[in-house]
């Protein structure tokens, strides 16, 4: 079920800035009070946390050894001072030294 970020409302109607994370499923009417204190509240419309093509959650996965051996790319990792070994592809040499 989706979590809905809600506001707190004053006498007036307006946003005193307090909010609260409320799970609810999307068939159900938003919530005009607070379910224990009974203050007023509303939903707030926010953007949803949806893993896209541009989100960190799917820039560390395109980033994977297997996804860029997949696209042909070759990564070397350091593996100590002046030593590198490669970890994802199949060109160049297996390992880099300095003293090469």
């Amino acid at each position: 079920m989706p979590t809905y970020e809600y506001e707190y409302l004053d006498s007036n109607g307006e946003p005193t800035g307090e909010t609260f994370d409320y799970v609810q499923s999307m068939s159900e009417e938003p919530l005009t009070h607070h379910p224990e204190n009974e203050r007023p509240v509303r939903k707030r419309i926010t953007a949803p946390a949806i893993a896209g093509n541009w989100s960190d959650m799917k820039s560390k996965s395109k980033l994977s050894n297997e996804n860029l051996e997949r696209l042909g790319f070759t990564k070397y990792e350091r593996k100590g001072k002046g030593y590198m070994e490669r970890v994802a592809g199949k060109q160049g040499p297996k390992s880099i030294s300095a003293d090469d």
